[in-house]
């Protein structure tokens, strides 16, 4: 048995890095997975693949920070598999370092609102969903920007406060049977780093910041997301799984 056979899933931002990992992990696992992401072409490629490789996964273009766009979404995955047992908000956004002093409003309002405001209306729409199946996970993908200081004063807090939001959720949801847990990685190899990758130094960096001297896969956080998503995590919510190789422990 696959560990996540018969569960229905969401997974926001899946045009690629970890968001695309653990849509195609949860399939491989047996979930019917709905992945959405702004860059539709982008994501109907490796989605059109995936089917063919016989995967269940539908995929959907979605504006994480817009309600409308969230109720379809919920309502697509109803209409095509009857329940929902999972949600997973990864959509975000890095806008690279930027202090207090040098961040414009416009810059902080669209960075809480993709990276806090989305999960926000996320878990708002989808919780009586979960909670007419009878319990279900939600899974926030915030970063360890959300645990220590020195990442960008819109990034750290729009992540430090995802943190927060599960807990807070977690709390509330345990009548429901709905476990909250965050994930927490360090530096990982995807879309969004890539350009940092191009900064004089950035690569030397970042893989410094790990006591391994490397950044993650997408699939090694994937892997992380996986276990809090089935049923072996039972146990588990309001946590955050730090996933940095050992970047918070120096």
């Amino acid at each position: 048995m696959k560990r996540l056979d018969n569960k229905v899933a969401i997974v926001t931002g899946a045009a690629g890095g970890i968001g695309a990992a653990v849509a195609k992990l949860f399939a491989k696992e047996g979930a019917k997975v709905l992945a959405t992401d702004m860059n539709e072409e982008k994501l109907k490629a490796w989605v059109v693949a995936a089917r063919a490789e016989g995967l269940q996964i539908d995929y959907m273009k979605h504006n994480v920070t817009n309600q409308s766009g969230w109720e379809k979404v919920a309502e697509k995955a109803i209409s095509l598999h009857g329940k929902l047992d999972v949600l997973v908000n990864n959509a975000g956004v890095y806008p690279g370092y930027v202090d207090c002093e040098n961040t414009s409003i416009e810059l902080w309002g669209n960075v809480i609102s993709i990276n806090l405001t989305g999960p926000f209306i996320g878990c708002k729409t989808c919780i009586p969903y979960l909670r007419k199946t009878g319990g279900g996970a939600i899974i926030n993908i915030a970063s360890i920007a959300g645990l220590v200081g020195g990442n960008g004063a819109a990034y750290s807090s729009s992540k430090g406060g995802l943190v927060l939001f599960g807990k807070d959720l977690a709390v509330t949801l345990a009548k429901d049977k709905i476990r909250v847990n965050t994930v927490c990685p360090g530096g990982v190899l995807t879309p969004m780093t890539e350009d940092l990758m191009k900064i004089p130094g950035m690569e030397n960096r970042i893989k410094e910041m790990s006591p391994q001297g490397r950044m993650a896969d997408p699939i090694e956080i994937a892997n992380g997301v996986l276990f809090l998503a089935s049923d072996e995590s039972s146990f588990m919510t309001g946590a955050e799984l730090v996933i940095d190789g050992g970047s918070v422990a120096k």
